[in-house]
């Protein structure tokens, strides 16, 4: 049994803009959630900024995917398209099936990276503000696969390669 005050974090877009922040578009699934919350944590990533439609923070099942984790990140929901705005769209990256191969496409240290609902992917209404479309190509290329990946293993993927990046 914990006691948690739930903190009211109000969205700075300068300091947002200093950093690798990760943007969920109507992410619905509560373990989906607390996954991205956590894979967030391990990655250094302090902001998550919601649609308001994505799943509520302090449901259980999210509570108890993040591990804790929801005590170090912060997780802000508004509009997308308002926040996206506010960001040079050179450094927003989405993660898509007709995108640029992640491995081979030039990544910077700070930016936004759009996470798409699970069934429906990034909504239409966000791709004017997606400056650069990422792929995650399966293995062996031209394989046939399975359609898509989950969004959690997709982030955490995508998190990877950008910290990979910036060690090596």
């Amino acid at each position: 049994l914990a006691v948690y005050r739930i903190p009211e974090y109000h969205l700075n877009i300068e300091t947002l803009k200093k950093g690798l922040v990760l943007a969920l578009d109507t992410v619905q699934d509560p373990g989906n959630l607390g996954t991205i919350v956590r894979l967030a944590d391990w990655f250094g990533i302090r902001h998550i900024v919601c649609s308001p439609d994505t799943a509520d923070l302090y449901n259980p099942k999210v509570v108890q995917a993040t591990m804790g984790a929801l005590a170090r990140v912060k997780v802000y929901y508004t509009s997308l398209p308002d926040f996206l705005s506010q960001v040079d769209s050179s450094v927003v990256y989405g993660t898509f099936l007709d995108g640029e191969d992640i491995y081979h496409t030039p990544l910077t240290k700070s930016g936004v990276i759009v996470m798409g609902n699970e069934g429906n992917g990034i909504s239409a209404k966000l791709g004017p503000y997606i400056g650069k479309r990422l792929y995650i190509p399966n293995y062996p290329v031209g394989q046939p696969t399975s359609e898509s990946l989950n969004v959690a293993v997709a982030a955490a993927i995508t998190c990877a390669e950008f910290r990979r990046r910036q060690i090596v």
